[in-house]
């Protein structure tokens, strides 16, 4: 192959000049539309002042309180409990798990693996696990991932996206959340069940106007609730969520597992895009790349490269699902978790994400875990007296959470859980 093959791939400026000059030619329809969005709520520094007060501990607290919310009692006793430091410290976690190892295992830091849960539907779930998490000596995920109706919550009036809010601050820890703008109300006409099943295939995401309305969705909770991630699916939204970072907005987001990324090549049309996009001190608002669940180590580690190239590993977490929910939406049984004991001590900023309890578990389950009942709403549930089973799914994926704990670290790979909880201590 002649030495200058390669060179075709460069990408000339006078290419790069004309797509930048199309971005901000002020007759592009695209990005007058993106800007009036955001004008409704203010200036671009109006904005962020709005997020960052509802993003402050004290102000969740004193909003809860105002409304007497239900919750503001188990926050209280959550701050309590850290202060107490009734968690279990991570040195003293290291030493029970490794034993007569404990002074002889090195733990390299640049390795961590975040833990990682899903999906946190409901507030009392989340002190349910917590109390189990000091009952039993166990360590609470870093990471939180939420796939519920926002317009639910905020209708019940209980203030359950702000205490979610309040006790990711005590935790430490971060948070998504998963925007009911994703094309599943009717707008989307692939959609509608198995009678639609081959119309999946044309794409899962937001039709037409959706994606604005996907960006005014956005801006409204991370106004009025300080929500900074959510839950992206459709390569329209991506690309708003750069220009969102790139125009100034402290946004962050996080790509799906339906989004498909399953190859290399695909990781690397993401991630081109989040460097073009970046901020001059580098940073960009994809926080979070989950993976397909059908992507192998060697597609990590070639990802990981691309990642490392383009100066981003320090920013974009890669997510990998190493259990899954019962039904409907892998072949079980699946767990990965002998492939991420290799890969741990290969590629840095990886999350071992939990959807599913432990196959051991979830097999003897008279109700396994189900990906469909995320989109159940509330009053069905307490109708079909669902919540009890639900609960316990959601525990049993926090087992599978500690499960994997364990094992990365009897393996000498360190695991971050939540930092105000277990660190420092």
């Amino acid at each position: 192959m002649p030495s200058n093959t390669l060179e075709k791939l460069e990408i000339s400026e006078k290419k790069l000049q004309e797509i930048n000059s199309f971005l901000t030619s002020p007759s592009n329809a695209l990005v007058s539309d993106l800007m009036k969005v955001i004008a409704k709520y203010g200036s671009i520094e109006e904005i962020n002042a709005k997020a960052e007060k509802a993003q402050n501990l004290d102000n969740q607290l004193a909003g809860l309180s105002k409304i007497n919310s239900p919750y503001l009692k188990d926050l209280e006793w959550l701050m309590k409990a850290k202060a107490e430091k009734a968690f279990i410290g991570m040195e003293e976690y290291r030493r029970r798990e490794l034993g007569a190892n404990y002074q002889k295992t090195h733990f390299d830091s640049d390795f961590a693996v975040t833990l990682e849960i899903s999906a946190l539907q409901y507030f009392p779930w989340f002190i349910t696990e917590a109390k189990r998490a000091i009952e039993k000596k166990e360590l609470m995920p870093a990471r939180f991932i939420r796939v519920r109706y926002m317009k639910e919550q905020e209708a019940q009036k209980d203030g359950e996206l702000t205490a979610i809010a309040a006790g990711m601050n005590i935790l430490g820890a971060t948070y998504v959340e998963t925007l009911d703008t994703k094309g599943t109300d009717g707008a989307n006409v692939h959609l509608g069940g198995p009678d639609t099943i081959t119309g999946y295939f044309g794409g899962v995401g937001q039709p037409n106007d959706y994606a604005l309305k996907w960006v005014d969705e956005f801006l409204y909770y991370y106004t009025n609730y300080g929500v900074k991630q959510v839950l992206n699916v459709n390569p329209g939204t991506i690309l708003l969520g750069y220009m969102l970072h790139k125009l100034g907005i402290n946004n962050e987001f996080k790509i799906s597992v339906f989004m498909g990324n399953d190859n290399p090549y695909s990781v690397l049309w993401t991630l081109m895009t989040a460097k073009l996009f970046s901020r001059d001190d580098g940073s960009t608002p994809l926080i979070g790349f989950n993976f397909s669940n059908s992507v192998n180590n060697r597609t990590i580690e070639l990802s990981a490269q691309v990642r490392s190239e383009l100066s981003l590993e320090a920013c974009v977490r890669f997510e990998h699902h190493i259990t899954e929910t019962w039904k409907s939406i892998v072949r079980q049984p699946y767990d990965r978790t002998a492939e991420l004991l290799e890969i741990g001590k290969k590629v840095r900023n990886i999350s071992a994400k939990h959807e599913g309890g432990p196959v051991k578990v979830e097999e003897k389950r008279d109700h396994p875990s189900n990906i469909l009942e995320y989109f159940i709403p509330k009053t069905e549930v307490m109708h079909g007296a669902l919540m009890p089973k639900l609960e316990q799914n959601y525990l049993d994926k926090h087992e599978a959470v500690n499960l994997t704990a364990s094992a990365l670290t009897k393996n000498g790979i360190p695991v971050i859980a939540a930092p105000g909880l277990h660190e420092g201590r």
